[in-house]
């Protein structure tokens, strides 16, 4: 069975990630216009890098959740594809095998001038993950994040399109089905494919589409929805 799955800043939350937008989130702590966005990294180049290089300290010391193993978990029963807004690589070390990252990815650099050309892009060592105003990308520019910020184009999100017109399943975690493009991806679903929302908080989403609402969160909703999907691949 063709499963597709969505994850937002919910899922990472049980990994000790600071989300975005929830009240004591990174927006309360910092400008967003300030470090991330392409003006921001304009103005001062510094205060971006060392904003991120503060992400990946925090991410080298999280785990995957339960929850991210169990969507790992799901590959040996099914045909798995992760479409995340995160860029946090929680879901590979967890085991997932097929993840399209729509907002880029923290462990990666670029090149500022050319951020989406894959001959600059590289992934930073755990051991060394530090960037330095002066480390070049293979054009001569300064590295910057392989992040997708606020008003730049999401050059995944054609190829998270197409995996959606293929879900059998679909299965929404921790995103508040707001942020766009992200957000328009449940119309490419199948009405023929039954969708599932794994959210502790009510979500308003203006669909028309009929959803079930699974209101835990991202571990235990995982170990439930696990059960249900395990049940249709035997029966």
């Amino acid at each position: 069975m063709k499963v597709v799955i969505l994850t937002g800043a919910g899922m990472s939350a049980e990994s000790g990630i600071s989300t975005f937008r929830d009240n004591g989130g990174l927006w309360d702590r910092y400008n967003v216009e300030d470090v991330a966005t392409p003006e921001g990294w304009m103005r001062n180049p510094a205060l971006v890098t060392e904003f991120y290089n503060e992400r990946r300290r925090q991410l080298l010391g999280a785990e995957p959740c339960q929850g991210h193993r169990l969507v790992a978990e799901l590959e040996r029963k099914h045909d798995v594809t992760v479409i995340t807004q995160n860029v946090d690589d929680l879901h590979e070390r967890a085991g997932s095998t097929n993840v399209i990252h729509l907002h880029g990815e923290l462990m990666k650099v670029t090149s500022s001038l050319s951020p989406n050309d894959p001959r600059y892009v590289r992934t930073l060592s755990p051991d060394d993950p530090e960037v330095r105003m002066g480390d070049k990308a293979g054009d001569g520019s300064q590295v910057r994040p392989f992040i997708v910020w606020f008003g730049e184009a999401v050059p995944e999100i054609e190829r998270a399109a197409l995996a959606c017109q293929e879900a059998e399943v679909f299965v929404i975690i921790g995103t508040s089905l707001n942020v766009y493009p992200a957000a328009g991806l449940t119309m490419y679903v199948p009405p023929s494919a039954p969708i599932y929302l794994i959210d502790p908080k009510p979500v308003k989403w203006n669909s028309q589409r009929s959803f079930r609402h699974i209101m835990k969160g991202a571990s235990e909703g995982m170990a439930c929805l696990t059960e249900m999907l395990n049940g249709k691949a035997e029966g």
